[in-house]
């Protein structure tokens, strides 16, 4: 055990001298830049079932990289650009199924890559690849590397939940149209992607449909990953409003068309001593395409969840936060869960460099966990 504590804190004093991105080369309009970013975690769950057995009465200590990224991006023209991340997610988390086609577990694969040609400017954009779904703001626009809390929202891949959508890694193989108009204060995408793809699930090979609208009342979001915090550098009020779709695709036995939409607000404003962060969210979901971790929201079923949190950024280094979840499935008799959580963001150069510790306590009535996760990140 003390071999395993002593190697993960030589990694996290090494980290910070591993971020980093810088451009490579440059000649006229051609460009190519290279980055590197990573999370490593340490997790404590009590009152968990970690056997399996059905008896909700164990811990478990658990160390990880959460997340590492190797960024690859650059122009071939004005118009012409491409961007590649090939990752590793959850490398070390006790438990987990390896797959290395999505580098989960202890694998490395390629998360995001697409190619994207403006075809009016920032007007009209088509973006080719592998991306992420155009639907929430949390999991849909947000970049992992800028965060509020700690995590993703539970039932969006946050901390050990899975994601009730149709996803690779919360990607998809798609092409989407995208753009920004009206000043630049209105986003809009559009996807069409594969969704569940394999022949059991999909027979008919329906493709999947999603988009995102987005109205910024003051600052411009234009890049296509958002921050989920701006650190006091933008005063951001956005409305925003998605779905997603996919129609005739087994579920639990059944032919059922998947949807699923989603409204939220997203408020970013700088005060005189403190910068006020905060967001509220909420998802309709019928026929589920997966079930909710340690939730009565399972495959097939239909469901709402809402999401609230906030976070006050004081001076420029250090942010305390909450959050709140409730998953509520329709089905008679079902329980709720509930997601609280309380953290605080030490920021040393940035969103994406920072130390973070929370406490998250999940409950559905028939069980809880309390999960601590203590989080060193660097890179950009």
């Amino acid at each position: 055990m003390m071999r395993r504590i002593l190697f993960w804190v030589i990694g996290l004093i090494l980290l910070p001298a591993m971020g980093w991105s810088f451009e490579v080369y440059r000649k006229g309009d051609v460009s190519l830049s290279v980055g590197y970013w990573a999370q490593v975690w340490y997790q404590h769950l009590s009152d968990y079932d970690r056997d399996g057995d059905g008896k909700w009465d164990d811990d478990l200590n658990d160390f990880m990289i959460r997340r590492t990224y190797f960024s690859v991006s650059g122009t071939v023209t004005p118009q012409l650009s491409f961007f590649m991340h090939y990752s590793g997610d959850r490398i070390g988390q006790e438990g987990i199924t390896n797959d290395s086609g999505l580098g989960l577990g202890s694998g490395l694969a390629l998360r995001d890559g697409w190619v994207n040609y403006k075809l009016l400017g920032d007007d009209l954009m088509v973006q080719a690849g592998r991306m992420y779904i155009p639907f929430t703001r949390n999991y849909g626009t947000t970049s992992t590397k800028a965060l509020l809390t700690t995590e993703l929202d539970w039932g969006q891949g946050g901390i050990r939940s899975g994601i009730f959508y149709p996803s690779k890694v919360g990607r998809d193989d798609s092409v989407t149209l995208w753009g920004n108009v009206w000043n630049d204060k209105f986003q809009y995408r559009l996807m069409v992607g594969e969704g569940v793809e394999d022949s059991a699930t999909n027979p008919d090979d329906n493709l999947r449909f999603a988009g995102r609208l987005s109205l910024n009342l003051f600052d411009t979001e234009t890049a296509w990953f958002n921050k989920e915090t701006y650190l006091g550098e933008k005063k951001i009020l956005a409305v925003g409003g998605g779905f997603d779709y996919q129609s005739d695709i087994v579920i639990v036995g059944k032919k059922e068309d998947y949807n699923a939409y989603t409204v939220d607000l997203h408020l970013d404003l700088p005060l005189k001593a403190t910068t006020l962060t905060s967001a509220i969210s909420f998802i309709r979901i019928e026929n589920c395409v997966n079930s909710v971790t340690w939730s009565d929201l399972t495959a097939g079923e239909d469901g709402d969840i809402v999401t609230a949190k906030a976070g006050f950024l004081l001076g420029k280094q250090i942010q305390p936060f909450a959050h709140f979840q409730s998953i509520m499935p329709d089905v008679s008799g079902a329980d709720d869960t509930h997601i609280y959580g309380l953290g605080c963001n030490y920021y040393i150069k940035g969103p994406a460099n920072k130390l973070t510790a929370e406490w998250t306590q999940v409950d559905d009535d028939a069980h809880t966990v309390d999960i601590i996760t203590v989080q060193a990140a660097f890179g950009f």
